[in-house]
């Protein structure tokens, strides 16, 4: 591709979306860029295991995240725009019988460029396809294309009915039937003139523009509120394509046996973020080790680069290309597990953002909307508002006109930042990142009171941090008085019979139905009254006081009675006896069986060949099951989750904890072979095994297999590994010996543990990866990508920090 056709495309992209056009903006200054990061990397990667997924990642002129993904079995084309507004460029192409059509990148090199407020990326694609179809172009904002893929709309014919958002839609809808007057008003607050200029923007405009021997396919979309454009240009040679518009597709045939090549400009005016360097985010001592580790692993440098994609002074990102946006329990569990390696400030940036967004409550923010997002958001709120204040018109015209006001408030600044804070396990992981900074030594006290001291959003970090203990410790309050299993930490009612999954599960089925999660009753709450002990103690000895600060009650009572602080450890420290689950032999070989009964023909042979092989069903087993149901039971699905114990908590007697440790110690789940335990040769440990659950569950997991014993996932791959590493650094001397004779055992089992999952994962070729899945194929196990994981995932990131401490222990060990 050259900068004349760059220059080109661009240039009329200025004209036609009414961008100031000043002679610079109309030739502007290009610059050749390479991808930071490119996968399948052929040297590093299986690329069967990608299933014909290719992507790369660009910096724009502004250091923000391009990244351009081909899921080319579906035919669909992804431009992630990783910026203030998380915005997506995605089309599909097809052949002329309908089935998705093959693209690949043609070169390397791609273009960037500003072009008065756009920001603009051109790169070319390839096809070998003779009719080249393209078609339901969306632009606007990840989460829309992450749904319109989920939904599968994405493989629709392109002679269904246009996509529209569905809150927008009502929008549009409400405000028709509006009185003029009102009407008037309210559009003028989205910078519409009429309800047909307002409707126009629920979909992009497509049309073809040709210049010279260039044929332009155009598609510009306006947010909702006119204040951004999205638009993508694809220019096609004219003397090797003919290129015409039907409906809202664009037929692209080839002149000749020639590929077809799409010369690609992406383009927006939302606002950029400030990336930060390497140097910023990660420890000296680190950089150092990294900078030889990567010397003998590759696989080392693409993770540092994965981290900086993630990182700038607004937020750190949770993963791309799903989650661009800022999400608290992905940060603070990135954090505490990369304390190690990353500068304290990193720790403060994260810590700042939590507090930065806390609810008037004091509960910590799940996840930002952004963008469309929020404006899609925005308008379901002002079409609830609406309804409400139609049903009140006749009989109530004040609280009517109350409401109207509130709408308008709505229209006014509907793209702004929204916060949701239905999740529970980020509440009580606040404490323990704060309690584990304010010990960190490479900081003085005097950084630390500044740190407390700063302010968020007009209030003092302390002030915000007090009132989220408050949040912890009345949620802690109930089973501190009575120690019945119903009285632990539940998760709100979905409808009659299903309870939401609001820890780090989040999907549909995650928890199996259960409402009390073990992960947050048997680790989070306990660890997080202790750190709120710890949180105390060190704000006095820093010289900091709580006078003038406003305590809730519950903390106000720990402050001046730690006996009572120390009790509810107590009786925290034994919830984990709720969740345990003991099967005899005989239980698990009948519930292995029907479990195998009714898979698919093929995988029941390969799982009683694994079975066969490994004779593990002659032993009893104990496990902590992943949830308990209302009434208290525990739901027997065996899972990955402590390991989070294993990583926070030592196990190992050194330390004195609150909390019953001896359930944590048992690494049987982690090694035994599935379908009696987690771990799959060459895969890894599952993140769930549901075989001694009823077939409910099983049938759940099926239908959703996001958190399924379908799947491993990094973050749990790195918590395992992570906390293994941090129990054999207490467990033995700098020789590799046990400390204590008594943790003999213990030792040799950490060291088997860490081998074995570590050797697993490594063959399964997809580390890096969000979560990754498999297929059975005759009798292999072959590990695929799975469908809709994120290519860089920060928590994923964490495994610099696995590898670092591992390369301090003892090698005898490792």
């Amino acid at each position: 591709m050259t900068n004349f056709t760059f220059v080109r495309a661009s240039a009329l992209l200025v004209a036609l979306c009414g961008v100031p056009s000043a002679r610079a903006q109309r030739v502007p200054t290009t610059r050749d860029i390479l991808p930071v990061l490119s996968l399948p990397d052929p040297r590093l990667d299986d690329t069967t295991a990608y299933e014909g997924y290719r992507t790369r990642f660009y910096r724009d002129s502004k250091g923000n995240t391009l990244q351009i993904y081909l899921r080319r079995n579906e035919g669909r084309v992804v431009n992630l725009w990783a910026d203030a507004a998380n915005e997506s460029i995605g089309f599909s192409a097809r052949d002329s019988a309908g089935a998705p059509a093959t693209l690949a990148f043609a070169s390397d090199i791609a273009f960037i460029a500003d072009s008065g407020r756009m920001r603009v990326v051109s790169y070319r694609l390839t096809s070998q396809t003779p009719r080249l179809v393209l078609g339901w172009f969306l632009l606007g904002t990840m989460r829309v294309e992450r749904d319109f893929q989920y939904w599968r709309k994405h493989l629709d014919p392109y002679s269904a009915p246009a996509f529209h958002v569905a809150e927008l839609d009502s929008l549009v809808h409400r405000m028709a039937a509006l009185p003029e007057s009102e009407r008037r008003a309210e559009l003028a607050l989205l910078r519409a003139r009429t309800i047909g200029e307002l409707r126009g923007r629920l979909e992009p405009s497509v049309s073809i523009v040709h210049a010279g021997s260039r044929d332009i396919v155009r598609v510009v979309q306006r947010s909702l509120d006119a204040r951004n454009t999205l638009a993508i240009e694809i220019a096609v040679d004219t003397t090797r394509a003919r290129t015409r518009q039907v409906g809202r597709a664009i037929e692209i045939d080839a002149r000749a046996a020639a590929p077809i090549v799409l010369a690609v400009n992406v383009s927006t005016d939302a606002t950029p973020l400030t990336p930060l360097t390497r140097s910023e985010i990660f420890d000296r001592a680190f950089l150092a080790f990294a900078d030889s580790a990567s010397r003998r692993d590759p696989r080392v440098e693409r993770q540092l680069r994965a981290v900086e994609l993630l990182s700038s002074r607004e937020k750190l990102m949770a993963g791309l290309p799903n989650f661009a946006t800022y999400f608290g329990r992905d940060q603070m569990m990135s954090a505490l597990m990369m304390q190690s390696v990353w500068t304290p400030a990193m720790m403060e940036h994260v810590i700042g953002s939590v507090l930065r967004k806390l609810a008037p409550n004091g509960e910590v923010s799940h996840e930002e909307a952004l963008g469309g997002q929020a404006i899609r958001e925005g308008a379901a709120e002002y079409v609830r508002l609406i309804d409400s204040a139609r049903a009140l018109a006749r009989n109530a015209p004040r609280d009517t006109a109350v409401l109207m006001a509130r709408a308008r408030i709505v229209l006014g600044n509907i793209e702004r930042v929204r916060e949701n804070y239905h999740m529970i396990d980020d509440e009580f992981q606040l404490p323990v990142l704060v309690a584990r900074y304010l010990a960190d030594r490479r900081l003085t006290a005097e950084a630390k009171r500044d740190f407390l001291n700063g302010r968020e959003n007009g209030q003092s970090r302390l002030a915000l941090l007090v009132k989220e203990l408050e949040v912890v410790a009345a949620r802690a309050a109930p089973y501190a008085a009575r120690q019945d299993a119903t009285n632990l930490v539940g998760f709100a009612p979905r409808d009659a019979t299903h309870w939401e999954s609001e820890s780090w599960r989040d999907s549909g089925v995650g928890y199996a139905n259960g409402r009390f999660a073990m992960d947050i009753n048997a680790i989070w709450v306990p660890m997080a009254l202790d750190a709120i002990g710890e949180i105390i103690d060190a704000i006095h000895a820093i010289g900091l006081g709580m006078s003038g600060t406003t305590l809730g009650p519950t903390f106000a009572q720990y402050l001046s009675d730690r006996g009572s602080l120390q009790a509810a450890e107590r009786a925290w420290g034994g919830a984990v006896r709720h969740f345990i689950v003991r099967l005899s032999p005989a239980e698990i070989e009948a519930r292995i069986g029907a479990k195998l009964a009714s898979l698919p023909e093929n995988e029941r042979r390969y799982w009683q060949g694994v079975i066969a092989a490994n004779g593990a069903q002659r032993d009893s087993l104990s496990f902590l099951a992943l949830s308990l149901d209302a009434a208290g039971n525990p739901i027997p699905v065996m899972n990955t989750d402590p390991a989070t114990a294993l990583f926070l908590v030592d196990l190992t007697g050194k330390t004195l904890t609150p909390m019953s440790v001896e359930p944590f110690r048992n690494l049987e789940p982690f090694v035994k072979q599935y379908p009696v335990g987690l771990f799959v040769d060459g895969l890894g440990p599952l993140v769930a095994n549901d075989a001694y659950a009823a077939p409910e569950v099983w049938s759940a997991f099926e239908r959703d297999r996001y958190h399924s014993p379908r799947v491993v996932w990094g973050r749990e791959v790195n918590l395992i590994t992570l906390g293994l590493a941090h129990q054999l650094a207490a467990a033995v001397d700098a020789r590799g010996r046990p400390r204590d004779p008594s943790l003999a055992g213990y030792v040799t089992s950490l060291t088997s543990a860490l081998r074995r999952i570590q050797g697993a994962v490594d063959a399964s070729g997809l580390r890096h990866f969000e979560l990754w899945s498999y297929r059975i194929d005759g009798n292999r196990l072959q590990p695929v990508r799975y469908g809709t994981s994120s290519d860089v995932q920060l928590w994923n990131t964490t495994s610099l920090a696995v590898q670092f401490a591992l390369s301090r222990l003892p090698k005898g060990v490792r």
